[in-house]
């Protein structure tokens, strides 16, 4: 279902977040999106969805698994962090950012929305406003539009309520990391948008006592290669820094580790604070990323987990069946925490589901369901096998629980 009024509220935001500009205040609540609640367990649980490069050649793998997956986990809400549907044909775009937030309305699921590095690169939308009024065409998105005010399109903040109240117990930071820096490096969360993060931070401190929270973007922050060791030499699952040729970096024992690192960590060039302002503030727990398709780690560095997550897709390929997605539980008892757990598509089924769903009559759904299993035995035990031999020979971990 279609909502015509995303538009209006969306340009009545704006001009409220103007308005608070002019007079020299910036309100609590301008900017931000429709508030969530905890159930009346406690509970609140975010699925992580990234980097699901949607186009025809894997549309229906992908969807097949995405409503799968929320079928199985049932979240309270969806983080969407970009390139998610990318191609010059407009009609081939429109329909696939239409399967993909079809699956999440018909299960009545809010999505946030964000934008990676590839959304607006093509011909379809180069218009980032356009794209996200695309998104909150739907009625599950709750994502929000800040207009020219912020660099971007896409940095907003979604309250978590009391399961029995109207007070903030939690809050949930999406932010905007762009695209490219305009000299061939990937860009990051900008000055102003750190600026307003800071800003929005002490108001709903000062209002409501520390609400702890947690921040969703596409590309991680910089600050991943102090998390990491680094090595002068190359090593196995020992990775390139992207810039500096010459350092190789790999999980740092010193530091809580969780995951594997299985490719290196892609930040912007330019560092504008965002990681530093969120330490001195003291309430993010922790920073979701995508953008880096197969690593699926999380390190605590200076009191905050700075953790990538899977590429959500299914291309068929050598690769498709170590993507997944990442589960977040937070709960209201105690916000100062939280669970995750990366879900890659090779844990996904079992054999006993292939034939269960053959007899249910979904061919589909069960040939896709053994070839992840197929697929994924090798790319699993291949990896389980890499990792012990170096820690039996080196005595250096690459993977941790």
């Amino acid at each position: 279902m279609k909502k015509s009024i995303k538009s209006t509220v969306c340009i009545l935001l704006c001009i409220v977040l103007m308005l608070s500009f002019a007079f020299g205040s910036f309100a609590v609540y301008t900017n931000t999106a429709e508030a969530q609640r905890f159930n009346d367990d406690g509970t609140f649980r975010i699925m992580h969805i990234t980097d699901t490069h949607l186009g025809y050649s894997n549309l229906d793998a992908s969807i097949y698994l995405i409503a799968s997956a929320c079928d199985r986990e049932k979240p309270d809400m969806i983080a969407l962090t970009g390139d998610i549907a990318m191609s010059d044909d407009k009609v081939e775009m429109d329909t696939c950012i239409d399967r993909l937030m079809t699956v999440f309305e018909e299960r009545n699921i809010p999505v946030a929305v964000s934008f990676g590095n590839h959304d607006i690169e093509t011909k379809s939308y180069p218009n980032p406003s356009e794209l996200m009024a695309l998104y909150n065409s739907y009625e599950c998105s709750i994502s929000v539009d800040e207009g020219d005010i912020l660099t971007g399109c896409g940095t907003y903040n979604v309250p978590v309520l009391a399961s029995d109240s109207d007070e903030i117990k939690f809050n949930i930071w999406v932010f905007d990391s762009g695209s490219s820096d305009g000299e061939g490096h990937y860009s990051n969360v900008p000055a102003d948008q750190v600026e307003w993060y800071k800003t929005v931070s002490a108001d709903i401190e000062q209002e409501n006592g520390k609400v702890y929270s947690l921040a969703f973007q596409h590309i991680i922050v910089p600050e991943i290669y102090d998390a990491l060791q680094k090595h002068n030499t190359p090593r196995a699952y020992a990775f390139e820094h992207i810039y500096n040729k010459g350092e190789y970096y790999s999980f740092n024992p010193e530091f809580e580790n969780h995951g594997v690192l299985n490719e290196m960590p892609c930040p912007g060039y330019y560092n504008h604070g965002q990681f530093a302002a969120m330490v001195d503030r003291g309430d993010v727990l922790g920073i979701f990323t995508g953008h880096d398709h197969t690593n699926a780690f999380s390190v605590k560095y200076q009191g905050i987990n700075i953790t990538n997550s899977l590429s959500t897709r299914y291309n068929g390929d050598a690769f498709s069946s170590q993507y997944g997605y990442r589960i977040i539980d937070i709960n209201e008892a105690d916000t100062s925490t939280y669970t995750t757990r990366a879900v890659h598509w090779y844990d996904f089924f079992t054999l006993g589901d292939v034939f269960s769903l053959s007899r249910s009559g979904d061919k589909y759904g069960s040939g896709l369901a053994f070839s992840v299993l197929f697929q994924g035995f090798f790319q699993k035990y291949a990896d389980k096998f890499a990792t012990t031999i170096v820690y039996i020979f080196t005595g250096r971990q690459c993977a941790y629980n």
